[in-house]
């Protein structure tokens, strides 16, 4: 696991993902304490994730994501969630 002061992962997860360390343990703390079952709370968070990361989310994936978390399921390894995302 990594520690949150940790300057070389989180340099390194800046590089990678251009999101800045305090953006990401912000919104590790919103999931944390998110009503996963919650479709508005679902939504808001996917919407969180998609502006932070600045990448576009259209209506047919949220609406993908958000049935696959309320359902509990979502896929736990890369390429299962890499697929998932892929899906046409």
């Amino acid at each position: 696991m990594f520690q949150k002061n940790d300057p070389s992962f989180m340099d390194n997860v800046q590089k990678k993902t251009n999101v800045r360390p305090d953006q990401l343990f912000k919104l590790a703390n919103s999931v944390s304490h998110a009503n996963l079952q919650d479709e508005a709370t679902v939504r808001q968070l996917i919407s969180q994730v998609a502006k932070i990361a600045n990448k576009p989310v259209s209506k047919e994936k949220e609406d993908q994501l958000v049935q696959a978390i309320l359902q509990n399921n979502v896929p736990t390894d890369f390429s299962s969630l890499a697929k998932m995302f892929n899906k046409k």
